[in-house]
Order: structure tokens, then sequence, then C-alpha cells
């Protein structure tokens, strides 16, 4: 009795620790697409599977293929044109019995250069 709930803890804990590391390398990952768009002589469309390609090499393909990531140029409040990566999707348990259920959504700006 004991035992299977120090079990189920450890999984809890250990199914947010996951949680946090893939979500750190989704956002740096979102970031980084966003200023390898950014560049002047870079369309800023390509923030997007730069970010996908960046989230495979760091986690897995599998959580890759779990995003859907959007990158378009956005005008901020002072007028400066931003490159915005979006990607939503989850991150996948532990027992994947349960699937993904954890939802995951980040933003990745950065200031696009004159070209």
């Amino acid at each position: 009795m004991v035992s299977t709930l120090i079990v189920a803890l450890l999984l809890a804990v250990l199914q947010v620790a996951v949680y946090v590391h893939v979500r750190n390398v989704v956002t740096a990952s979102a970031q980084a697409g966003a200023r390898y768009a950014a560049n002047a002589d870079v369309d800023s469309a390509a923030g997007a599977p730069r970010t996908v390609e960046v989230v495979a090499r760091a986690t897995s393909v599998q959580t890759a293929r779990g995003l859907a990531c959007t990158s378009a140029e956005e005008v901020d409040a002072g007028g400066l044109t931003l490159v915005v990566v979006r990607c939503t999707g989850a991150v996948p348990s532990l027992l994947t019995v349960m699937g993904d259920l954890l939802p995951l959504e980040v933003t990745g700006r950065a200031v696009k250069e004159a070209g």
C-alpha cells in the first residue's frame, strides 16, 4: 500500500520534471527560431520550421512532431517589426497509456533586421 503511494508520487514528480524540461527546451527553440527568421536575408516564415528542427535535435522527433508552430511578422506598440514564433502542442506522458495530457503553448520573439 505504502510502496504504491511512493511509486505514484515518484512518477508525478518525474512527470513535472519532464514537463518543465520540455517546456524550457521548446521556449528556447522558439526564441532561436525567431532570431533566425529575424535576420535581414531570411524569410520570416522560416522561423517555425527552424524551431521544430531545434526541438527535434534537443528532445526527440516524436516531441517535435507533436508541435504546431507558426511564424509571422508583427508590429509592436513601439513600432518595431518583430518576428513571432508560436508553438502549441502537448508534453508526452511518462505512462503511454495516459497519452499527451499536459498542454504546451510558448512564444518566441525577435526584432526583424532591416534589409
